[in-house]
């Protein structure tokens, strides 16, 4: 596996080894060792799998108290992938980090606790799964726009239209609004 820091150099992006031939392939996603010689020395305590809908934007969600470090990957499809520092007292505050992960690129994206999560779909339909450090606990989920300027990311809109938003994300406050990390 290689381990290559980003912009952000907590977020790392892992290039698994993958073996294949005429008959499919095969690749380790996670190995304890591995991951901890490389700076991600995390217990996984719950696994999610979603499906969405090209054009759907899921984020920018994280958690205020419980803070979920989150191993993502893409089994079916295309999605743009988003890291947003939200820890006031890092020299890469308010910075983000995207990354494309695909199904056929096989690359894995590691997003510390701490960081605001969101992800765009490129392809008809995306199917993501992902480690967590800790579990879901909706009371202290907490969501980002999206859009807000002072972040600036560069989604890769598919012709420049509005993305599909839940409730949820389209309720999302500014960075500067924000609950964060100090």
């Amino acid at each position: 596996m290689k381990f290559i820091k980003t912009s952000i150099p907590e977020v790392i992006v892992v290039e698994p080894q993958v073996f294949g031939d005429h008959r499919g392939f095969f690749l380790e996603t996670w190995e304890k060792n591995k991951f901890k010689e490389s700076g991600i020395d995390s217990d996984f305590v719950q696994d999610n799998h979603s499906k969405s809908s090209q054009g759907t934007l899921r984020g920018l969600h994280y958690q205020i108290q419980h803070p979920q470090g989150k191993l993502i990957r893409v089994i079916q499809g295309e999605i743009y992938d988003v890291a947003v520092d939200i820890r006031k007292n890092s020299p890469t505050f308010g910075q983000w980090s995207g990354e494309y992960l695909t199904a056929e690129n096989k690359k894995i994206l590691w997003i510390p606790p701490e960081f605001a999560h969101g992800f765009y779909v490129i392809s008809g339909t995306a199917e993501v799964c992902y480690k967590c450090t800790d579990y879901y606990f909706p009371q202290h989920e907490r969501c980002i726009l999206w859009n807000d300027s002072e972040l600036a990311i560069d989604w890769p809109l598919i012709n420049n239209e509005s993305p599909t938003l839940s409730r949820k994300d389209r309720e999302g406050v500014l960075l500067k609004d924000a609950e964060i990390f100090a």
